[in-house]
């Protein structure tokens, strides 16, 4: 308490005496539940009589009771967090109790609850037989459970309870953060690797399950550009608990006034504070954004608890900073892809926006088509980069105003393979390796009538049958050297007349069925509207 009552003069907070804290502490826990089972109520009376005074760790007992296997097997499932069972064996019959252990284990898959036999017929079921053969965690005859034995059996076996349920909660802590760590520098990854640390400290520190991770919403934003946020909130970006379903609200909302002021001084003061029943631990960014964990339901923190939280907190800062750089690294190359795009696209006088579109159809063809997230994005990144082969064919055929010769026409055809033998030869990287299929086959038609290779039917890579579709539409719909732009209807016709000639049958269902949503892509990045703007 001296520690405790020190930090509070330092931080101006009051703390009641230690016994008005214990009192309080003890109205907020609550209580350990324990299933009586068994068919005689004078039993179940004296069990209660004998406890009524019990306490262990501050906390009470609360009692369920079950006059029948078949009604203590329904008690269980309703109240799984049933912290023992005192359990007798005779009941409706001679194995009724034995068969509510076996629904506990097996069916309802708890085995967390401690189960103690009790018994006035220790005939009925021999002691070895019923160690051996049942997952139990004690035998009585009810001979033996004095008042004093009977005290003793529950603080022992509350004790393990306690223990077995925090190394519970800490396995699925550790499981949350290994199921993070193969993709943590994604957004909903780092939310699932916080929910787990969070889970790690409450299970370790022996605190309540409520807990969570504040952020300043410029952090929030900067993880999901698409969530709007006004700067002077802060955001629940992973909680547990109560908090466990609150992703994304604002603490004003969620928060009373004392819990607010608390995250206020951390954040104001950089640091971290503890007090009588809970704890915000600051961790910040690299670029001065900060966040916070609220901990709470612990009375006292010593120094070591204080600094294996701490270090929570400084971990958590060290995880940010990683994946702020992951996320510059993934920009960076994505802004570098499309400025490739940009380059191949301007030397034929065509518009930057023309290869954000492009990516824009494929992704959405490869949503409707069904393909995994990741594959979609990686189409994304990569068919900007489709007529990259053009910086190898002459200005004069790019942008000619009329019809290509013969002769003309031949060269342009060598674009894709200039393109394949750009993007091929000079990496192995996945996105340069899609985008080489795309250069190299966007040209292809699905009757075999196109180049550079007359590919047939699926025999045109995926890729390069969406590429194919991205890319006329928007040079259909688009205005260029050598026509003027074709309205949405021409189009939609257009597409419809070269369903199973020019293009795969299936994409032009879905993307016939669907038009409007390629039609707003081009509306939102139209010429003179970047797409950071739309």
């Amino acid at each position: 308490m001296e520690y405790n009552q020190a930090l509070a003069e330092e931080d101006n907070l009051f703390f009641a005496d230690e016994e008005e804290v214990d009192e309080a502490a003890q109205a907020q826990n609550t209580p350990w539940k324990v299933l009586l089972v068994d068919d005689e109520r004078s039993v179940h009376d004296v069990t209660k009589m004998a406890l009524s005074e019990f306490e262990f760790e501050g906390r009470k007992l609360e009692f369920l009771h079950a006059y029948s296997g078949v009604e203590a097997q329904q008690i269980m499932a309703d109240h799984p967090d049933t912290a023992m069972i005192l359990l007798d064996v005779v009941m409706e019959d001679d194995h009724a109790g034995l068969r509510v252990v076996r629904h506990v284990r097996n069916v309802l898959n708890n085995p967390f609850t401690r189960i103690i036999l009790r018994t006035g017929q220790p005939g009925q079921a021999p002691e070895m037989e019923v160690i051996v053969d049942y997952d139990i965690n004690d035998y009585k005859e009810k001979t033996e459970l004095t008042s004093q034995k009977l005290y003793t059996t529950l603080v022992t076996t509350l004790r393990s309870y306690r223990a077995i349920t925090q190394l519970e909660k800490s396995r699925k802590g550790l499981k949350h953060i290994v199921d993070a760590s193969a993709s943590v520098f994604q957004i909903k990854s780092m939310e699932q690797f916080i929910q787990g640390v969070l889970t790690q400290i409450v299970a370790l520190a022996g605190m309540d399950d409520d807990a969570f991770c504040s952020v300043a919403s410029t952090l929030v934003s900067h993880f999901d550009p698409q969530k709007e946020c006004h700067e002077q909130d802060c955001l629940i970006l992973a909680g547990t608990g109560q908090y466990s379903e609150m992703n994304g609200q604002p603490l004003v909302s969620v928060l009373d006034t004392e819990t607010l002021n608390k995250i206020k001084a951390a954040r104001e003061g950089k640091c971290s504070r503890f007090y009588e029943h809970d704890c915000v631990v600051y961790f910040s960014g690299s670029h001065e954004d900060s966040g916070v964990l609220y901990l709470q339901g612990k009375n006292f923190f010593d120094s070591t608890e204080r600094d294996l939280i701490e270090l929570f907190g400084h971990n958590l800062s060290i995880a940010y900073d990683n994946i702020d750089l992951n996320r510059d690294l993934q920009h960076t190359q994505q802004d570098v892809i499309h400025l490739l795009g940009t380059v191949s696209e301007f030397h034929s006088q065509e518009t930057s926006l023309h290869v954000q579109r492009v990516g824009r159809y494929v992704g959405r063809l490869g949503e409707l088509h069904g393909l995994p997230k990741s594959e979609i994005e990686l189409l994304e990144q990569a068919s900007p980069l489709h007529d990259m082969g053009k910086v190898g064919i002459s200005d004069t055929i790019l942008n000619k105003p009329g019809r290509l010769t013969e002769e003309e026409m031949s060269e342009m055809k060598k674009h894709s393979a200039f393109g394949y033998e750009i993007l091929r030869k000079n990496s192995n990287r996945p996105i340069l390796m899609a985008a080489s299929i795309i250069a190299h086959e966007h040209h292809e038609k699905w009757d075999g009538t196109g180049y550079p290779r007359s590919l047939r039917g699926d025999k045109i890579h995926l890729y390069g049958r969406m590429s194919a579709i991205a890319d006329v539409f928007d040079a259909l719909a688009s205005r260029r050297a050598y026509k003027e732009a074709w309205g949405m209807e021409q189009v939609y016709d257009f597409f419809k007349e070269e369903r199973g000639r020019h293009f795969d049958p299936q994409l032009i269902d879905l993307l016939l069925e669907n038009f409007s949503d390629f039609t707003d892509i081009f509306d939102q990045l139209s010429d003179g509207k970047p797409d950071d703007e739309s």
